[in-house]
């Protein structure tokens, strides 16, 4: 399975950008895909295709209406792993001797 963090700017829209962040969480949110808001990007996971399908649709949702947009993409891609956007956090947290807090 693919984990990958993405986070969409649009460029020259002022310093809140939360309308946009929104209008990407909805598109993630109903692709059914598992996901974590964090305060500096989304993390998904899925297939490697469905995974970049689904960035390239925030992405263009966003430039529909702004001149210009920024995305940054981080992807691991590890054959086999399942159920990662977890489990990676308690596997570290584990190792320093902490349970995960939800």
């Amino acid at each position: 399975m693919t984990v990958a963090e993405f986070s969409i700017t649009p460029i020259g829209k002022g310093v809140s950008v939360g309308k946009y962040v929104a209008r990407c969480l909805d598109i993630v949110d109903r692709s059914g895909m598992p996901y974590l808001l964090n305060p500096m990007g989304t993390v998904v996971e899925g297939r490697f295709d469905e995974v970049l399908r689904l960035i390239a649709r925030c992405h263009k949702a966003v430039a529909r209406d702004c001149e210009r947009v920024s995305t940054i993409i981080k992807i691991d891609d590890r054959k086999g792993a399942t159920n990662q956007l977890i489990a990676k956090v308690v596997g570290v947290e584990g190792r320093v001797g902490r349970k995960l807090k939800t």
